[in-house]
């Protein structure tokens, strides 16, 4: 027999077994649902599982509530953005020359045409070493306050625009401050300063750097000088950047600030080469932006709340006549009404579920929309001098839309092309974007201008346009957004918020001018198809006349005269057509 077929046989018990003879107790009948048993592990066993398994302690606390506190210490502002100075547009080193060019001029246009005085800068940047570059931006302005100086320069989150609903370029009181922040880190050097205020004051120099632990600055050097102009301001910056030509180049910004700012003439001295000169397209200022009073539609519970607490008025229909706009005494009375408020209560005995009352019957009532003349759009008639200044073109145009209101705050578009000309014509039309009359070089594809550029369809106008990608053709688009506040998607200031109020109101514009453009594009395939056609007339007219005369013996007069007739009887069916 093979093994495979032998099979495992159970023990029998011996015959000579002690315990064989006595009979078996009978089983204990097993219960369905009872489970199995383990066995229990003999001591030893037991013994070596336990000496096996590891012993676990208790974890070590690491700190204590005590040592935790005694770490915890306050951020300033300047600390923050030290670590965080991509924010501000500082990520790499030739963004960072544009960005800190960018805020000095921004702040003289600004105290230039505040002070009525027809803006002339000069931008000059030097090559000191290898990435290193010493900027400097002067002004004609009306100067700086001598105790003011400092701060301005040393102390981020101060300046005069944050709190003023009114167009300006700056908004937040952040920006030359961090460009001297930024030279100071990347190269130990303070911010060199001179300013005058009036031919009879004397002109002062400061050296200022910034305390970033406490966020104040430090005067390191502040004296008298000698200064030729009458009035204005020069800041110099030294710091490590990269200097480039081209897209998004300080080139490229200066030409563009040239371009939305035509009243302001600009010498421009790049590293290593001659001045370039900017003049002026125009020779007035733009209209003067007023400040305004917060619409109540743009303000959340919040400020509402802080409002009142801050309010000196004893009545709360006055607080909401004279800290809001558009409130007559009609809509305070339907909006205190609906909210069951008391118009003699007083704003800083409310409490938080009235003026939450009151924030919502805002929205319930109609309310005129904000007041616009705290805009200043560049306006047509300087758009197009500006374009033909800068651009050899053969259409030019430009449409100003009527004010629009986001979250409260009115806004206004321009538009403005220039077509055809020695413009190239086989690539992308190059679009300019600008906020408040700032060029805005970087993060297009994040801007709400970009978005509205795209989302017209540029062929039916006769332009050439793929999906997703900007029209081809000999184009160059510029949109302006003035506002008195921007919505960046960002503190440094490079893209706009997609509201839907900005994207349909820069549609409308769009579509304006496009349509303009659509008939100047059929217009002239007319006319060179009509040109074509004259010019077959005049070509082979005259071989008609030839053949005729050989046919028919005329003479040299009558076929002259059989040519002209030819003439002007295909001119005139060629217009019947037409």
């Amino acid at each position: 027999m093979s093994k495979k077929n032998v099979r495992a046989k159970s023990p029998q018990p011996s015959l000579f077994d002690a315990t064989a003879s006595e009979p078996e107790p009978a089983a204990a009948p097993v219960k369905a649902a009872a489970l199995p048993v383990a066995p229990e592990a003999p001591e030893d066993d037991a013994e070596e599982l336990a000496a096996a398994e590891p012993v676990r302690k208790a974890p070590t606390r690491r700190a204590t509530a005590e040592s935790l506190a005694e770490k915890q210490r306050e951020i300033s502002v300047s600390e923050f953005f030290v670590k965080n100075r991509h924010l501000l547009g500082f990520d790499n080193k030739q963004k960072a020359l544009l960005t800190a060019v960018r805020e000095c001029v921004d702040n003289s246009l600004d105290a230039c045409e505040e002070a009525g005085i027809l803006p002339e800068l000069r931008i000059e940047i030097r090559e000191l070493a290898e990435e290193r570059f010493r900027i400097a931006v002067e002004d004609n302005g009306p100067g700086i306050v001598k105790a003011q100086i400092p701060k301005i320069f040393g102390k981020l989150l101060y300046g005069s625009k944050f709190h003023r609903l009114k167009q300006q370029r700056g908004q937040q009181g952040i920006g030359v401050s961090a460009a001297g922040m930024y030279g100071q880190l990347t190269t130990g050097k303070p911010v060199t300063i001179v300013s005058r205020t009036s031919p009879q004051a004397a002109p002062h120099l400061f050296e200022v750097t910034v305390d970033t632990r406490k966020n104040q600055p430090l005067v390191l050097k502040e004296e008298k000088t000698e200064w030729e102009k009458a009035h204005g301001t020069r800041v110099e910056i030294e710091m490590e950047a990269s200097y480039k030509k081209g897209r998004r180049s300080v080139d490229d910004y200066v030409e563009q600030t040239a371009l939305s700012n035509p009243h302001c003439r600009v010498l421009y001295s790049p590293p290593g080469q001659e001045t370039i000169t900017y003049e002026r397209a125009v020779h007035e200022l733009p209209e003067e932006a007023k400040e305004i009073k917060p619409h109540p539609y743009g303000v959340e519970l919040g400020r509402l709340m802080r409002m009142f607490q801050d309010s000196q008025d004893r009545h709360i229909s006055t607080a909401l006549k004279n800290d809001f706009s558009r409130l007559t005494p009609k809509v305070v009375d339907d909006i205190l009404k609906i909210a069951g408020v008391s118009p003699k209560a007083r704003p800083r005995d409310l409490d938080t579920p009235a003026i939450e009352r009151v924030h919502k019957a805002f929205t319930k009532v109609k309310i005129m929309a904000p007041p616009t003349n705290c805009l200043s759009p560049v306006g047509e008639e300087a758009l197009l001098k500006g374009l033909r200044l800068r651009f050899k073109a053969d259409y030019y145009d430009a449409v100003t839309r009527p004010p629009a209101v986001y979250r409260g705050n009115p806004f206004q578009v321009e538009v403005a092309l220039a077509h055809g000309g020695s413009l190239p014509a086989e690539e992308l039309i190059e679009v300019f974007r600008f906020a408040n009359r700032v060029p805005l070089q970087y993060q297009a594809s994040a801007c709400a201008v970009t978005k509205a550029v795209l989302s017209v369809d540029w062929r039916s106008y006769g332009m050439q346009m793929s999906k997703g990608a900007l029209p081809t053709g000999p184009m160059v688009l510029m949109l302006h957004i003035a506002s008195v506040w921007v919505p960046f998607t960002s503190e440094s200031k490079e893209a706009i918020a997609h509201y839907p109020e900005i994207v349909k109101e820069l549609r409308l514009a769009l579509m304006e001018v496009g349509r303009r453009l659509g008939l100047h594009i059929r217009r002239g395939k007319r006319e060179a198809a009509e040109a074509k056609k004259r010019g077959y007339i005049d070509k082979f007219i005259p071989h008609i006349g030839i053949a005729l005369k050989e046919i028919l013996n005329l003479k040299d007069k009558e076929t002259d005269r059989v040519v002209a007739n030819l003439k002007t009887v295909l001119e005139r069916s060629r217009e019947n057509m037409v």
